[in-house]
């Protein structure tokens, strides 16, 4: 379990933008070293030097996708390499989809469940060791608070976030007494480049979202007292924990009203919003 940041490493997945460059901006603020890496290099420096300047953060770049499932190991094999002892994994990267089932391209849904489920498990069991080694450390792996329930037109990406809920839980009840915990952190909405990635462009000016500085926030917080998950946000917590309680039946037939896309017309090219 962190009970300091200062000079301590910390490796952040999918850092070059939203919640992981948010991780990464409040991580260096409390003095620790960074390891980021993502796909998109240039967006990598500009962050690696605005941290540099605020707070002499020393960033190490990593420039790659972990979709490819030879990604995860060279990540690996390059930090210990370097010598560096990882204080905290942050399973960032991932990636939704929404849409209805005939418009699906099944191998997108297979980079999904590559990038969300087997890349956070490979990294999560290969730094796992070396935390409980030391007795020392955490993990945060990025779920959502569509983990609770299955969701239509995005049944995939829900399918993976219950993954790694249940895959967190269970992790930080083997940990919990060996000084190590692992978070799975639950938001929802939230003003990142997620729905534009998932294809649904301008969703968020239609909704009510957190910030991925609050997200971040609330994380540590919850990190800090060793909570197995956190929901960032009260009425997310509260509608979260709700449809446990539901027929399930019912959660489903809901879900539909709220990524709904919209009907096809001659000008949209097949998007749906």
């Amino acid at each position: 379990m962190l009970d300091t940041y200062a000079d301590r490493w910390a490796l952040i997945t999918g850092a070059s933008s939203g919640i992981g460059a948010e991780f990464a901006r409040l991580l260096a603020a409390r003095g620790m070293h960074l390891i980021l890496t993502a796909r998109r290099e240039d967006r990598l420096q500009a962050l690696a030097d605005e941290l540099h300047t605020r707070h002499g953060t020393h960033c190490e770049l990593i420039v790659g996708d972990l979709s490819d499932p030879k990604e995860p190991q060279r990540v690996f094999s390059l930090i210990k390499g370097q010598g560096i002892a990882v204080e905290l994994l942050i399973n960032n990267a991932g990636f939704g989809f929404v849409g209805i089932v005939d418009e699906t391209d099944p191998q997108r849904m297979l980079e999904m469940i590559q990038l969300n489920i087997a890349a956070l498990t490979e990294l999560t069991y290969l730094f796992l060791p070396q935390m409980l080694e030391r007795q020392h450390g955490a993990i945060i792996n990025l779920a959502s608070v569509a983990a609770f329930q299955p969701v239509a037109y995005m049944p995939a990406y829900a399918a993976t976030k219950a993954y790694v809920l249940h895959f967190s839980e269970a992790l930080w009840a083997e940990c919990r007494d060996r000084n190590v915990t692992v978070q799975a952190l639950c938001p929802g909405t939230t003003a990142t480049e997620f729905f534009d990635v998932a294809g649904v462009q301008g969703w968020l000016k239609k909704q009510r979202s957190h910030t991925a500085e609050y997200v971040v926030r609330r994380s540590i917080r919850g990190l800090e007292k060793r909570r197995l998950f956190v929901i960032p946000g009260f009425v997310n917590f509260l509608l979260s924990m709700g449809v446990r309680l539901a027929r399930r039946r019912m959660v489903v037939l809901q879900s539909m009203k709220y990524f709904r896309p919209r009907p096809r017309t001659g000008d949209d090219n097949g998007s749906t919003s």
